[in-house]
């Protein structure tokens, strides 16, 4: 058994994460402010510490860890476009003092939930972690530049560390789902639509150069995800720092999501076309080819309708409790 401190466990991914890691039989402390967690979202059997990342020193000198899974960061890139001030601050200072505080109490293993946003506007697809980094808003710019501090930290103080980047994150494991406010993401929208809590929605841009017109995207269901951490800390060697990027090697697009959302749900789903958005790339693909090789991980849980399976039951339970509540 070991002892993990989990950064943003409350959060959609930390949640899972923190779950599958006290079901694989290690203790989990859950480090999170509830800026945008939910303390519900924390697994049962996790330790909650309600603070932030500059408080992770001092849970630190409180336990006896054998590694930090950091999943805290400020993630909306519209927010971090307006507000970048405090993407710095979150992300990279607040990341700048965990890395301190790891090193200082002999912490010396690394699992960072980076993104594939740091590629900005790829040339070629599948995108592997041989492309070019060029971010193209501040969001992806402090998760770069977190990548960065890990890697000068496993050269100069011998850190073991793992980085795993990847687009979209879908459906649910258990009682742990997306719900962010405001909501960006696709599955949830469109899932949003289909129980009427918005009247339609809208599809930017159906002249692309993919099949159907509309962009594509790589899914990847959450609990792959997790697997993925878990394994990674096992991955983690003495001063390396290793960049993997997740995801199932080929994506769905807008119309396709749209499609296998009416299938699960059986409810129609006004779709309204829209112009592009600035900047919204035709298809973003990433290559698990280095995590298959360094970490044996291989997502199972690929089909499209089942990882939209699983997010309708997630909301349709939140719909459920929310109801019981006002009653």
């Amino acid at each position: 058994m070991s002892q993990y401190l989990v950064t943003g466990g409350a959060g959609y991914v930390g949640g899972v994460v923190a779950a599958h890691l006290l079901e694989a039989g290690h203790q989990v402390v859950v480090l999170d402010d509830l800026s945008t967690g939910f303390r519900e979202s924390v697994p049962a059997g996790a330790e909650f510490v309600h603070g932030r990342i500059q408080d992770a020193g001092e849970v630190l000198e409180g336990g006896s860890f054998d590694g930090v899974l950091h999943f805290a960061a400020s993630s909306q890139v519209g927010e971090s476009v307006a507000d970048p001030e405090k993407y710095w601050r979150n992300n990279v200072a607040g990341s700048l003092e965990l890395l301190a505080s790891m090193r200082k109490t002999g912490v010396r293993r690394l699992v960072f939930s980076s993104t594939a946003a740091v590629y900005g506007e790829p040339k070629t697809t599948p995108i592997e972690e041989t492309a070019p980094t060029a971010p193209t808003n501040p969001y992806g710019a402090t998760k770069l530049a977190m990548d960065h501090m890990i890697t000068s930290e496993a050269n100069a103080h011998g850190l073991a560390a793992v980085s795993l980047r990847y687009f979209n994150v879908a459906g649910a494991y258990g009682a742990q789902g997306e719900r962010h406010d405001p909501e960006s993401h696709l599955i949830p929208l469109v899932i949003q639509a289909a129980l009427g809590k918005r009247p339609h929605i809208s599809v930017y841009g159906e002249d692309y150069p993919t099949p159907d017109g509309t962009c594509i995207r790589d899914y990847i269901h959450v609990a792959d995800l997790a697997e993925a951490h878990l394994l990674a800390v096992g991955a983690a060697r003495p001063g390396e720092h290793l960049i993997c990027n997740l995801g199932n090697g080929e994506g769905f697009s807008v119309r396709e999501v749209i499609e296998a959302v009416r299938r699960v749900t059986g409810r129609e789903i006004p779709a309204v076309m829209a112009e592009r958005r600035p900047g919204d790339p035709a298809v973003l693909v990433a290559s698990a080819a280095r995590a298959h090789d360094a970490l044996g991980w291989r997502p199972r849980r690929a089909d499209l309708d089942g990882i939209v399976r699983d997010a309708w039951n997630f909301a349709l339970s939140l719909a459920s409790e929310k109801d019981e509540r006002t009653r």
